[in-house]
């Protein structure tokens, strides 16, 4: 794992090239190939920079990933590394996907389509945790600590998938918790 100086793009074409591979390779969600495609793979980012990069882009409206890639490609060669990194992100997947609606729109009745589907789901819920159990890691680092990380990550996933709370109660209620928590640490 490389946790110094990481390497950058050479040029905006491969810049295209990589976040096309790794949306081609994300159905269902791309979080889980990103981490693996720019630090991992092309060692563009220590894991401590991923997650760091991860956390302002979830703050930021829109989608994660694509966050993501607008604020990575504008790093490395301005806003239009940004328009090469979206473009990769989102033209050849937008075809595949156009694609794909056209097909299902005929083939939605077979049973074996609808399994099919149901699988793939399950695939990337796995690959959500396979990432999220890689990046634990850098909770060594983080000003909270690994123990009260744990008690919002229970409190959250208890809050969502036990009492079925809806999403923005969860963030209204824990978010400010959270930051409070977080100044209340790094005061002392």
């Amino acid at each position: 794992m490389n946790d110094t100086a990481p390497g950058a793009p050479r040029s905006k074409t491969e810049l295209f090239l990589a976040f096309n591979r790794l949306a081609l390779q994300g159905f269902g969600g791309v979080l889980a190939v990103a981490q693996v495609e720019l630090v991992e793979r092309r060692g563009w980012l220590t894991r401590a920079e991923f997650v760091e990069l991860l956390s302002a882009s979830q703050v930021l409206p829109g989608p994660n990933v694509v966050n993501l890639a607008l604020m990575l490609g504008d790093r490395w060669f301005g806003w239009r590394g940004a328009i090469a990194a979206l473009a990769g992100l989102i033209v050849v997947p937008l075809a595949i996907v156009i694609a794909l609606t056209l097909a299902y729109d005929r083939y939605a009745s077979v049973p074996q389509v609808a399994g099919a589907l149901r699988g793939m789901g399950a695939v990337a819920a796995g690959l959500v945790m396979v990432t999220a159990l890689k990046l634990l890691t850098t909770l060594r680092g983080n000003r909270l600590g690994p123990w009260l990380c744990a008690l919002v990550a229970a409190a959250t996933f208890g809050a969502i998938a036990l009492m079925r709370w809806p999403l923005a109660a969860v963030i209204a209620a824990l978010g400010p918790l959270a930051c409070a928590l977080a100044v209340w640490r790094l005061r002392r």
